[in-house]
């Protein structure tokens, strides 16, 4: 297994071993450093087989022509949300528009952005000739966000979660965003003593010793969303953030008004 880091917020491309080629996890983000994962494929000798989307956000959906026509994996969850956005002929335009406000304005390749092939609701594993990769769907973060455990190496692909620099970042179209979240990170704990590594959609790749550690600092900060109050000793926000991650604590506090406004909606007690 490898990983590619890409310089856009520490994303994390995973490379997987088969048989006949390698699966392709969330292939990211620029042109440039897409065409240099194709080329390193090239060189190796090892052809992408197939790929997969850990969930539907723009950065995890993305391939590139020389990544080759291949089956390209999600959840059933993950590519319904895709084939709704992709009916709206003006969804590229506006994800172009949002990277027009990042230091990666045009170099993003979008013309193959979100074809998702869905698997049947329920699949326990990719389908592929390869090591087995169970895949542990849950509702945190995004529609159909599954992590992904390869069994026979112990490495846990958590997608959008487990950040050692991201904040859980919730999804707020979901009834109960909070226990959304919590309910995955159990899921997550139930495979934890299985995993020698862990690989985050962005950030550092972690140890064993990294993985309840992360689960746990997730469950207190989502905690601390719902008791509306700071989490003060968490080290990715405040003045202890990583130089140039400032701007997670404006999504923290974006959080605590959103789930406040909730509430006062719904008139339900924080």
């Amino acid at each position: 297994m490898l990983v590619h880091e890409s310089e856009f917020v520490q994303s994390n491309a995973v490379v997987v071993q088969g048989r006949a080629g390698v699966l392709l996890i969330d292939p990211g983000v620029t042109g440039s450093e897409i065409d240099c994962l194709a080329n390193d494929l090239r060189e190796l000798g090892q052809p992408v087989v197939a790929g997969f989307s850990t969930h539907p956000d723009w950065d995890h959906v993305l391939w590139h022509a020389r990544l080759g026509e291949v089956p390209r994996y999600g959840t059933a969850r993950c590519a319904a949300y895709m084939r709704d956005l992709l009916s709206d002929a003006g969804a590229k335009a506006r994800i172009a528009d949002h990277l027009l406000e990042t230091e990666i304005a045009g170099q993003v390749p979008l013309d193959l952005l979100g074809l998702i092939t869905g698997l049947p609701a329920e699949t326990a594993q990719i389908p592929w000739d390869g090591p087995h990769i169970r895949i542990i769907e849950h509702q945190a973060h995004a529609p159909g966000h599954a992590a992904l455990l390869i069994e026979e190496r112990g490495v846990l692909i958590a997608g959008d979660m487990l950040s050692d620099v991201l904040i859980p970042m919730l999804d707020n179209s979901t009834n109960d965003p909070i226990e959304d979240y919590l309910t995955a990170l159990r899921l997550l704990e139930e495979v934890a003593d299985d995993v020698d590594v862990v690989v985050p959609g962005h950030g550092s790749v972690g140890g064993a010793d990294q993985v309840r550690a992360r689960i746990n600092q997730d469950r207190a900060y989502v905690h601390a969303l719902r008791d509306g109050r700071d989490p003060s000793d968490d080290a990715r926000i405040g003045p202890s953030a990583k130089p140039g991650w400032e701007w997670v604590s404006d999504v923290h506090t974006g959080q605590l008004q959103s789930l406040a406004q909730r509430s006062e909606r719904d008139g339900t007690p924080r």
